[in-house]
């Protein structure tokens, strides 16, 4: 991660956000956890969508759901990580607190131990062939982690729950292109890739421990290699094929088959995780086009990775 010179108050991603600024996180600091109240607070540079980041000193993050919905990952993080964390071969989040509404703040909010490493970036990947074998290692371990009584994943269920809400997207990408707002995507051809995602076989295993959302904004390299994964809100029990997605929203064409290989994905679960990728990024891009430049990118990025290896396979 790096610092940030960004404006004191963070902008606003979705309809209904409340003001999430500097002051804010100091008055809450100040009111539960008056210990850290003399620390330094400084707002970070993300492309997530889900949490206001603040730095608070050295080695703290201060981390504001922007939503209702992603309130409700506080709790989860903090049941889980601590069980999670010793079970896989990279740093996790360690939460130091759990903050409570106040200050005119309406939700649960938390304290994470600050995570070294910079966000990889799709095209500039230093190590590529080592992060693909870094990233199965990681996903490995997490399938082996005792399943019973995890929370659903949020992705964990069958590609079709996300049908209507892709195909709305491509809807409005079409609407946007007609609009003269170029986001260059041929929607005719993602169609297709998402018709022939959703035909592939569906999971029929046991459901196994997945991140779920495994984002280059969510990983942490140090010289090419993995180091940490953050952000585990959308962490539970499923079908595994949901983290494949890092195959097209970050890794290289000419080292998927390594990540491929090291994780023993049949072609269903493979075809799977290619429509969840496709999935998430037709989404993201009609959403995200002006408020996150940098998460915008990496949706076209994956829609033409997509697209290519559609047409490679028709």
């Amino acid at each position: 991660m790096q610092t940030s010179n960004e404006p004191l108050t963070c902008a606003k991603l979705h309809e209904g956000e409340p003001d999430i600024d500097v002051a804010l996180v100091r008055e809450l600091i100040a009111a539960q956890f008056p210990r850290w109240s003399h620390l330094p607070v400084e707002p970070f540079a993300s492309s997530g969508t889900v949490n206001a980041v603040f730095r608070l000193g050295d080695d703290m993050t201060v981390r504001l759901p922007r939503t209702a919905g992603g309130a409700e990952d506080v709790a989860m993080e903090s049941r889980w990580l601590p069980w999670l964390a010793p079970q896989v071969p990279v740093a996790v989040p360690s939460v130091l607190g759990r903050g409570e509404p106040g200050e005119g703040y309406p939700w649960a909010w938390s304290v994470h131990r600050w995570l070294e490493g910079e966000n990889p970036v799709a095209g500039t990947v230093t190590a590529p062939r080592a992060l693909a074998e870094d990233l199965a290692a990681f996903v490995t371990a997490l399938r082996r982690a005792d399943a019973t009584g995890g929370p659903t994943a949020y992705r964990g269920g069958p590609l079709a729950a996300d049908d209507a809400e892709t195909r709305a997207a491509i809807a409005d990408l079409r609407s946007m292109s007609a609009d003269a707002v170029d986001l260059d995507v041929d929607c005719d051809a993602a169609t297709a890739a998402w018709e022939t995602a959703l035909r592939a076989p569906a999971w029929d295993g046991p459901p196994v421990w997945v991140h779920s959302d495994l984002m280059p904004g969510n990983l942490l390299v140090r010289e090419g290699r993995l180091r940490a994964l953050i952000d585990f809100g959308t962490a539970g029990v499923g079908d595994p094929a949901c983290d494949l997605i890092v195959a097209w929203n970050l890794l290289p064409a000419d080292v998927r088959e390594t990540f491929r290989a090291s994780l023993g994905a049949d072609d269903a679960t493979w075809a799977r995780g290619r429509g969840w990728a496709l999935s998430m990024a037709l989404i993201q891009l009609p959403y995200y086009a002006v408020t996150n430049p940098g998460l915008a990118a990496n949706a076209r990025h994956v829609i033409r990775e997509v697209l290519a290896d559609h047409a490679r396979a028709s």
